[in-house]
């Protein structure tokens, strides 16, 4: 059997000294269930373009004192401004999300901020490899730019020093952690989904969501997940006993009986922040490149249902488009939209 090209160590109980593996979870799908989605029907196509109502933003150079601030790019790559630090999450400014600048999934709005307009970045967070998420051009720019501190999971920081061979790296296995400033703590937690950047590496690199000490209140980060039946959202709860935001992905969900166990839907992003304790939650990994079936527009009607349902204010769980600024308020009594 072939080895591992990215990672090398011990068997634990979600490596088997070759791949990487979800914990009583679900493998993905193979390649017959692949053929079976892309020849069937409910694929509703979407415009070639989607505009943001906000304009590309200008963030500040500096966030202090009890303030989070988030700013969406698009999909799942985020800035998040607290403690006086920059932190971009799965930053992604291709125009596909691919192995080929000349076909893949495209993007239908720009990023909601210029990448020449970024405040210095001090810390890069990549929580897998999918082509959505790890964007080697994009992180080779951020080096030149500012050499930040790139964390990532295990086997992933191979697959950078590809294309940025001299990143200062930070890799975790779940339950590591990292102090990168005074009273910030970065702890690498696990979440339900799967890695591939070709057709042989298949779980060879780990995911990870990631759950940050600050001074502001704690923050959790979800690239990607299946919902799991809330058992990491269960566990990030009881370790870290809540949070004051989450951002979680909301989109790229359909069909279920293909997509359940990486990608959680709009319902399953509700339970999530209910379970793991969430006061508010910045959405994501919607709006900006077409992976699955669902039309652009579903997903926030599906939160909006939820979040209805529920009895939760709207307020609470934000869809980020690109572009959009989130001043998070201090507390979940906050009954105003900011």
């Amino acid at each position: 059997m072939a080895g591992n090209k990215y990672y090398t160590g011990p068997v634990s109980d979600h490596f088997d000294g070759t791949h990487f593996f979800n914990p009583n979870g679900e493998e993905p799908a193979g390649t017959l269930d692949l053929l079976r989605w892309k020849l069937g029907n409910g694929n509703i196509p979407w415009p070639d373009t989607f505009a943001s109502p906000f304009p590309q933003a200008m963030p500040e150079t500096r966030v202090s004192g009890d303030r989070i601030v988030v700013t969406m790019v698009g999909h799942a790559s985020m800035l998040i401004q607290v403690a006086g630090l920059n932190i971009l999450t799965d930053p992604v400014w291709s125009e596909r999300t691919s192995p080929f600048n000349w076909t893949g999934p495209k993007r239908v709005n720009p990023p909601g901020i210029r990448i020449g307009d970024l405040p210095p970045i001090d810390i890069v967070l990549v929580t897998h490899n999918h082509y959505d998420h790890l964007d080697l051009e994009t992180l080779w720019v951020l080096q030149g730019r500012d050499q930040p501190h790139f964390i990532t999971p295990l086997g992933n920081d191979a697959i950078i020093r590809t294309r940025v061979p001299d990143a200062k790296i930070t890799v975790m296995d779940w339950g590591g952690n990292e102090s990168v400033a005074p009273g910030v703590i970065f702890h690498c937690e696990p979440c339900h989904h799967w890695s591939a950047r070709g057709l042989n590496d298949r779980r060879q690199a780990l995911w990870a969501a990631f759950a940050f000490e600050t001074p502001a209140g704690k923050i959790y980060h979800i690239g990607d997940t299946g919902f799991h039946s809330g058992i990491n959202y269960r566990a990030a709860k009881e370790k870290h006993g809540g949070f004051r935001l989450a951002n979680l992905p909301f989109g790229a969900y359909e069909p279920r009986w293909f997509m359940k166990a990486q990608h959680q839907n709009p319902e399953e992003a509700v339970e999530g922040m209910a379970l793991c304790g969430a006061a508010f939650v910045a959405g994501h990994h919607w709006g900006t490149v077409k992976l699955t079936n669902e039309g652009i527009e579903q997903p926030v009607e599906a939160l909006h249902a939820a979040l209805d349902s529920r009895k939760i204010s709207r307020h609470r769980f934000r869809p980020m488009r690109p572009g959009e600024v989130f001043d998070v308020p201090a507390s979940a009594s906050a009954n105003t939209p900011t």
